[in-house]
């Protein structure tokens, strides 16, 4: 008896232990708000911190007033940007990634998955846009984060280049998410803005859709 009450003493203490053990430290980005993260140059979009090289031009898809994409452009590459609310507990690429894969199909493309530098993604082949015909390759990478989740679109050369690749990978590797603390739903998405300066150059500018509010470094862009 005295033999069974100590292994379950021994058991509830380990189960405590694994409970209190605070979460391993990211080594490497997409960063969290609260992490220890390298310093770099980044442009501040509020929900995200978007880091910038030299021959990068960013374009901001507009709703309305609100921003809800980043693009950054990289010579013969693109990539897309968005971030979203997860639950605390569970990430929800998995799921997302399914889906993904049956819009693809369903939309008269294909759709492997595949290990990639930031875990599973999808290899994609989706229909061309306007005036192109065939398909076009697309990669669909997420990273599950703390009660965040980043989903990155790559296309152009760097969907099928490693070498062009990794310089978009760079730049995923290098996001800053800042969740914030207050309530919201998994899937909606973490509210972007302009940076101050882009904001500025576009009031100066009359509200035109092209504005480089940057002398030195990326073009910014609305795009709608």
């Amino acid at each position: 008896m005295l033999r069974r009450r100590r292994r379950a003493e021994e058991e509830t203490a380990a189960a405590v232990g694994r409970e209190e053990s605070p979460a391993p430290a990211r080594t490497t980005g997409p960063w969290d708000s609260g992490d220890d993260y390298p310093e770099a140059e980044r442009v501040d979009l509020g929900g995200l911190r978007l880091p910038v090289g030299p021959g990068f031009e960013i374009q901001l898809s507009m709703a309305g007033d609100q921003v809800d994409g980043v693009i950054v452009l990289v010579e013969e590459s693109a990539l897309q940007v968005n971030a979203f609310a997860a639950p605390k507990r569970s990430g929800i690429w998995n799921e997302v990634r399914a889906e993904l894969a049956r819009e693809v199909v369903a939309a008269g493309g294909a759709a492997e998955e595949r290990d990639g530098p930031f875990g599973p993604e999808i290899a994609a082949e989706v229909p061309a846009q306007g005036q192109a015909q065939g398909r076009q390759p697309v990669r669909y990478v997420g990273v599950d984060g703390p009660r965040w989740f980043l989903r990155a679109v790559i296309s152009g050369r760097a969907a099928v280049d490693p070498e062009a690749a990794r310089i978009l990978e760079d730049v995923v590797r290098d996001i800053v998410v800042v969740r914030g603390d207050e309530p919201m739903p998994p899937r909606e998405a973490i509210q972007l803005r302009l940076p101050a300066e882009a904001r500025h150059a576009m009031e100066e500018q009359g509200g035109r859709q092209e504005f480089r509010p940057f002398e030195r470094g990326p073009e910014i862009s609305e795009i709608r």
